[in-house]
């Protein structure tokens, strides 16, 4: 186990130069004096790590070493041949480059190690599609990735709930896949960072105009606050109902991050029972009188009877069939 982490504590070192021993031992999950102790053990090893007090000190790496693809252990490059290409990189149309680069490290393995990828790859696979794949049409994703890579604003036309759409112009920071859904982490001209499923952005077209991307910003950094941020604002009022099986593919799609779960065995006529979570008593109320007769709540009756009373009211204000004024008592 500690040579994996010697290992470990290079590669990093390596590939993300000069750091501190606390960020090293948050970063390998072990105490700051485990770190001092690796630091050493690679020293008398002969590995060329230093370290250097002050402000701008740190661990580091003499940099003409470089850790070589003889010093991976089978199991090691078994890990890596495990992997089939991922449906995201698919997605970016980065597939065939994805394919190319396992090519070229099976190539470049020294001749006693090119037959792990064979062993690998005959005894196991992951399948990442599960039975029933929910892929999103995204005709701008393209667009979207060449705006990251190129640091360009995009005049985009995003969809809300309902059908309702907005125009923003976006500056496309990151693109993350959550599982096989895609996000868009973007800034806004009021510099405000958001996020959107980037099948919402139905439009969007390159502007001339670059951004500057902050160099502090760390994507990994920020997704891990921001999902820990959501999740815990979202599931505070929970509702459980069920759906009319045609209006179910709209919920589904318009309401997916509200949805904790869907019963997957039908019940009369084809309803749905689905729990859902909203941010408050108001938002789940306005949220589901949208959908009219096609969603119906269970619990919590609160809700329920505050949703009826709605209708109701609606239902005695056409009922009459005259014209009438907003401003009616």
């Amino acid at each position: 186990m500690r040579a994996d982490r010697l290992l470990a504590l290079l590669m990093h070192l390596q590939n993300r130069g000069r750091s501190t021993a606390a960020r090293l031992a948050d970063e390998l999950e072990v105490s700051r004096r485990t770190i001092v102790r690796d630091v050493y053990a690679l020293r008398v090893a002969g590995f060329p790590v230093y370290t250097e007090r002050g402000p701008h000190g740190g661990i580091y790496l003499h940099e003409d070493y470089r850790v070589k693809l003889t010093d991976l252990t089978p199991e090691e490059l078994g890990a890596l041949f495990a992997f089939s290409v991922p449906a995201p990189l698919a997605d970016l149309g980065m597939g065939a480059q994805a394919k190319g680069a396992l090519r070229k490290l099976a190539t470049s393995l020294p001749s006693s190690r090119q037959d792990v990828e064979r062993d690998v790859r005959s005894r196991l696979y992951l399948d990442p599609n599960p039975w029933r794949p929910s892929v999103e049409a995204i005709p701008t994703l393209s667009t979207l990735r060449r705006a990251v890579w190129e640091d360009r604003w995009v005049r985009a036309t995003l969809i809300r709930v309902r059908r309702v759409r907005i125009q923003h112009e976006m500056a496309p920071y990151s693109l993350v896949a959550k599982g096989r859904v895609w996000y868009v982490v973007w800034k806004g001209s009021d510099h405000r960072i958001r996020v959107d499923r980037a099948s919402d952005v139905v439009e969007a077209e390159l502007a001339d105009r670059t951004f500057d991307r902050p160099a502090a910003f760390d994507l990994e950094t920020f997704w891990t606050q921001w999902t820990a941020e959501y999740e815990a604002g979202l599931w505070f009022f929970e509702v459980r109902a069920r759906v009319r099986p045609d209006a179910l593919p709209e919920l589904e799609r318009d309401l997916d991050r509200h949805i904790r779960h869907t019963n997957a065995a039908p019940e009369d006529k084809g309803w749905v029972r689905v729990e859902l979570a909203f941010d408050h008593f108001e938002h789940a109320r306005a949220t589901l009188l949208a959908y009219g007769g096609a969603v119906e709540i269970l619990q919590p009756q609160a809700l329920r009877q505050s949703v009826a009373a709605y209708a109701q009211s609606i239902v005695d204000r056409y009922a009459g069939g005259r014209e009438g004024s907003i401003l009616d008592p």
